[in-house]
C-alpha cells in the first residue's frame, strides 16, 4: 500500500489499532518509551513525529501483514470519507427528490431535465428527467433479486449466499446480462452513459462528482489503499450535484449504451477501487465485452420520471 507522508499522533494511533496492539507493546515496535505513545494519541493532528520515528512507523506499516494494512488503509479513509461539507449535507436532506422503489426498495433521486456538459469536450446534451438508485446495487439489493428469480448468483459468494459482511457492499462479478436481468425485474433499466454521465457531473459540467479537484478521500479508487469494496454510502462528502453517492472509485458500473450497434461491448462508468482517481472522470469513456465480470464491476439502475 501506499505511504504515510506526514506521521503525526492520529496515523500512529491508527496503526496500533490496526495491528490490535497494546500501547506498551505498540511502544517496543516502534522504538520509544511507553509515555510517548498516550501523548501521541492526546495530541493527535497537533504534534508532527521526530523523522527517526516516521521512519520506524514507515518499516513497522510496510512490514505489517495484508489484513493490518488494509485496516490501517480503511481507518485512515474513514473520517474523511463522510466529512460534511455544507454541500453534502444540504443533499442529505433533500428528501422531496427522493422516492423508495416498490420493487427492490432502494431510494431513487431525481435527475431533473435540461442540458449537461457532456464528455470530454462538454458538448450541451438535453435529457428528460429520470429517476437513479442514489447507491449501487448491493449484495443485500441482489440477494432479493437472486430469491425471487432463482437467477445464478454471483461467483464470490459462499454456497450462493449473501456474504453478511458484504451485504452494504457494491454487487460484483456480474456480467452485463446479469445487471440487466435485474433491472428488468425491478421494473427499471441499467442507465445510458448519458444519463449516468449527467447525474455525476450535474448541469454545469463538474470533472468530477464533488467538483473539480481529484480529491483522493473523496472516493474508493487506487490511492485509498484499501484495494477492496468499500460499503456504497461511506464516501458521503462524494456526493453528486444530485445526490447520487459513489459515482467514482469502488466499482465499475455497467450502462444500457453500446460501444456499436451489435458489437456486444457496452460503456462502463465511474472506475473502481483498483484504479486511479485520473480514471473516475466521469466524461472519460470505457467498455467492455457483455460477458466480462470482474470483482470490480457492478451497476446500478435508472427509471423514467413521469
Amino acid at each position: 500500500m501506499a505511504g504515510v507522508l506526514r506521521w503525526t499522533g492520529r496515523e500512529a494511533e491508527l496503526l496500533r489499532i490496526a495491528m490490535r496492539s497494546k500501547q506498551r507493546d505498540f511502544a517496543d515496535q516502534v522504538g520509544v518509551n511507553p509515555r510517548q505513545i498516550p501523548r501521541w494519541k492526546s495530541r493527535g493532528e497537533t504534534i508532527e513525529l521526530e523523522l527517526d520515528n516516521q521512519a520506524a512507523l514507515d518499516t513497522l506499516l510496510a512490514q505489517a501483514p495484508p489484513d493490518v494494512q488494509q485496516r490501517f488503509a480503511e481507518l485512515m479513509t474513514e473520517r474523511a470519507a463522510v466529512e460534511h461539507d455544507q454541500r453534502a449535507e444540504e443533499l442529505l436532506r433533500r428528501d422531496p427528490t427522493t422516492r423508495r422503489h416498490p420493487v427492490d426498495g432502494k431510494v431513487m433521486a431525481l435527475v431533473e431535465e435540461g442540458i449537461y456538459l457532456s464528455g470530454p469536450g462538454n458538448r450541451s446534451v438535453w435529457l428528460e428527467p429520470f429517476l437513479m438508485d442514489v447507491y449501487p446495487t448491493t449484495n443485500e439489493d441482489y440477494a432479493k433479486f437472486v430469491l425471487a428469480t432463482g437467477h445464478r448468483p454471483p461467483q464470490h459468494w459462499p454456497d450462493g449466499r449473501c456474504p453478511v459482511t458484504r451485504a452494504t457492499h457494491p454487487v460484483v462479478w456480474v456480467t452485463w446480462h446479469d445487471a440487466t436481468a435485474y433491472a428488468r425485474w425491478a421494473g427499471k433499466s441499467l442507465p445510458s452513459a448519458q444519463q449516468w454521465e449527467k447525474a455525476a457531473r450535474g448541469p454545469r459540467g463538474r470533472i468530477f462528482p464533488w467538483g473539480n479537484e481529484p480529491t483522493a478521500a473523496k472516493a474508493n479508487t487506487a490511492e485509498s489503499g484499501i484495494d477492496a469494496t468499500t460499503p456504497v454510502s461511506r464516501y458521503q462528502s462524494g456526493a453528486s450535484p444530485f445526490g447520487v453517492f459513489d459515482l467514482c472509485g469502488n466499482v465499475w458500473e455497467w450502462c444500457s449504451t453500446a460501444e456499436e450497434p451489435g458489437n456486444g461491448r457496452y460503456h462502463l462508468k465511474g472506475s473502481a477501487f483498483t484504479s486511479s482517481i485520473a480514471r473516475a472522470a466521469p466524461s472519460l469513456l470505457n467498455t467492455a465485452a457483455e460477458s466480462m465480470k470482474d470483482n470490480d464491476t457492478g451497476f446500478r439502475c435508472v427509471e423514467n420520471h413521469q
